[in-house]
């Protein structure tokens, strides 16, 4: 009998080591508010099965663990970015792990690349996992399984769904106070993941940290569409912007940020509102009065928001707000100037994305292989093409959308909190955005105040900006350990 026992522990133990296909552990010190905290990092994937035990996915993690704690008790949260197309290296050695890539608020140090101790890191606070989804990292499709199967919203959940399952079970973690932490497209995945997770699994969590979210895309600027409702919830953002470029009339120039963020906001809401919605109605004078004070809120020349109807892109704005032909700004950080390029594939290079890519990239491949010991021939995909994505959730028109499952959440598990971050300069997924998004969640009265809004004076990846990431650290701590104090927007 002893014998069958010990046969089967190894059988167990085989099995576990098989679905684990690589893994490489390795130890560690990070100093955190002067401490040191001891770690164990590994670096791995784990194989995705389908119902029928066939494998159809390697997703690649890399989890660090504070060492002397009691895993079962101690908070656990799982990170990822977005795109979706992302790998989880933004957050990883940006703003959440151990190690952090050095940059300069978005400007590459003298040396190539350089990491170092992060002394924001949330290690201190709680267990961390970060993951890259099917066809990002490492992660890849199974042989002879198409990675399409993996390309859209609720397949993607799925797949890191089961992820999460694994780790969970394999880790001892069920117990464990659960997180999770998303940015940009990493959001839209959060808020479907935590309903699938706690629907699907009945796995309960803790709370959400949602960075420069994007819940409704409804919100979001796409081009053409016939959907005024971005128009109104990019204009606070276009106003700081102009604001910190120094482009406004002296008289609005003169004013305190949040002043002029109120006052956009509620010109936005009001007369904006109201003149977007009547059209070709709208009369010679009102038209005019629009016109004005969206060329005062903007900057922009009165000339160009008539010829764009009253209705400004972000590809307009980012060209047009310094007056100069050969310089923009950029669209994830609007305080970066830049020269306007073209890709190879004709695509407008970002220059507030394009400062830091080669400089994390570098520096994670260096770091993964030196220090975390995973030293694969593999190339790391930190940003990939994952289209087409399936943005289609059951009805055959609509908007892309997760606040829903965020609702239902929430509704479900009345212990669950937000935390929300916002950069008051990022032009991808606008702070206004958001809070029309949550600002519109069919909750009852009585969880509505589940939610903390946070902003800082960055742009999307406001952890970039080291006076932004000491406050996103100290708001997560405070969410972390006091999680019942929180505000509605």
């Amino acid at each position: 009998m002893k014998l069958l026992g010990f046969c089967l522990l190894v059988s167990m133990a085989f099995a576990a080591a098989k679905d684990a296909l690589s893994l490489s552990t390795t130890h560690g010190t990070c100093q955190i508010d002067q401490k040191d905290i001891a770690y164990t990092a590994q670096a791995g994937t784990y194989l995705i099965k389908d119902n029928k035990g066939d494998p159809q996915a390697e997703i690649f993690f890399v989890a660090y663990t504070k060492d002397g704690e009691d895993p079962s008790q101690r908070p656990v949260t799982f990170c990822f970015n977005g795109g979706p197309g992302s790998s989880s290296i933004w957050l990883h050695m940006g703003a959440l792990g151990p190690r952090k890539i050095t940059v300069n608020d978005l400007k590459p140090q003298d040396s190539f690349y350089d990491y170092q101790n992060n002394p924001h890191s949330i290690l201190d606070l709680t267990d961390l996992i970060f993951i890259d989804p099917v066809s990002t990292g490492y992660s890849r499709a199974a042989k002879d399984v198409s990675p399409k199967q993996f390309h859209g919203i609720d397949e993607d959940i799925q797949s890191v769904g089961e992820f999460i399952r694994l780790y969970v079970s394999r880790n001892g973690r069920w117990s464990s106070p659960k997180y999770l932490a998303g940015e940009s497209y990493g959001t839209t995945r959060a808020a479907g993941l935590v309903d699938y997770l706690q629907d699907r699994f009945s796995m309960s969590y803790t709370g959400l940290i949602l960075i420069s979210p994007a819940l409704n895309f409804r919100t979001l600027m796409r081009e053409d569409d016939g959907n005024d409702l971005p128009f109104q919830t990019y204009l606070p953002t276009y106003s700081a912007l102009a604001w910190y470029h120094q482009k406004l009339p002296p008289n609005w120039q003169e004013k305190t940020l949040p002043e002029v963020i109120a006052a956009s906001k509620d010109f936005a809401q009001g007369i904006y509102n109201d003149a977007l919605m009547r059209g070709h109605t709208l009369t010679d004078g009102a038209r005019r009065a629009v016109v004005q004070k969206l060329s005062d809120l903007t900057s922009l020349n009165a000339d160009i928001i008539e010829k764009h109807n009253l209705r400004i892109q972000p590809t307009v704005f980012y060209k047009k707000l310094l007056g100069h032909s050969n310089r923009r700004i950029g669209r994830m950080d609007g305080r970066v100037v830049g020269v306007p390029v073209k890709s190879s594939r004709n695509r407008d290079i970002d220059p507030s994305l394009d400062a830091v890519g080669r400089v994390f990239n570098a520096g994670f491949n260096d770091y993964v292989r030196n220090e975390l010991k995973w030293e694969k021939d593999e190339r790391y995909g930190v940003l990939e093409n994952v289209f087409p994505w399936n943005f289609q959730r059951g009805a055959l028109f609509g908007y892309p959308a997760t606040d829903k499952d965020l609702t239902r959440a929430i509704t479900s598990n009345p212990q669950l909190q937000v935390l929300v971050a916002c950069g008051y300069y990022d032009l991808a997924t606008p702070f206004f955005s958001t809070e029309y998004t949550l600002n519109h969640l069919e909750l009852d009265p009585s969880l509505l105040d589940h939610f903390k809004m946070t902003y800082y004076p960055a742009g999307h990846m406001m952890f970039l900006h080291p006076p932004s990431l000491k406050k996103l650290k100290r708001n997560i701590k405070e969410f972390m350990l006091s999680k019942n104090d929180v505000n509605h927007p």
